[in-house]
């Protein structure tokens, strides 16, 4: 009697991974300041998931998973000037797709609290995305920007973005900190393109 054989396909399906880059400086003197709003975005989606920050190379990292989701948030600690470096080092040591990157920063020409999301685009005159478009070579990547104003005298413009946040200004900007933390992880639930037009309104 013939014997039939049983075979079982085993179907491999790799985890999307992301990586989500808050951008800020790093040191206590840059704490709680405007162009800090990176950071603190993360600190306050790292809370909402139970992670921990740990020093790494070139950055501040926390490893978590959403759903099917693996995504590794990073605060550069290169400075803001030198931001790409982190970025392209955990893009590749992470072989993480370019279409699978969100950076957050400050954003001068928004009211405060504001936060715009695009798939691509210009740094705006922000150093951290430039220096990120000079080393990756493309401006095709997801950014979150957070509006920080722009409530300073003409020539005012460093001092304003690296001075800490008054008290008026946490009251306003609290509540979007937390709405970026959504957004940031329906990013990575529903794309680029759905999360635009769920929050760009809001």
């Amino acid at each position: 009697m013939k014997k039939q054989g049983i075979f079982f396909i085993l179907t491999f399906i790799p985890m999307n991974k992301f990586l989500i880059v808050g951008l800020g400086n790093p040191g206590e003197e840059y704490d709680n300041t405007r162009h800090n709003i990176g950071f603190k975005i993360l600190d306050s989606l790292a809370h909402s998931l139970n992670l921990r920050f740990e020093s790494a190379r070139l950055a501040f990292v926390a490893e978590g998973k959403i759903k099917n989701k693996v995504f590794f948030l990073i605060k550069p600690t290169t400075f803001m000037n030198l931001s790409g470096k982190a970025v392209n080092y955990y893009l590749q040591k992470e072989k993480i797709p370019l279409s699978n990157i969100l950076i957050i920063a400050d954003d001068v020409a928004l009211p405060l609290g504001e936060i715009r999301l695009r798939s691509k685009g210009s740094d705006g005159g922000h150093n951290g995305l430039k220096n990120i478009n000079e080393v990756l070579s493309t401006t095709n990547y997801a950014r979150l920007r957070f509006g920080i104003g722009n409530d300073y005298l003409k020539g005012s413009q460093v001092n304003f973005v690296l001075g800490k946040w008054i008290e008026n200004e946490l009251e306003i900007i609290l509540p979007r900190i937390e709405l970026a933390v959504e957004a940031v992880k329906d990013f990575m639930l529903m794309g680029i393109e759905k999360t635009m037009n769920a929050y760009n309104s809001k």
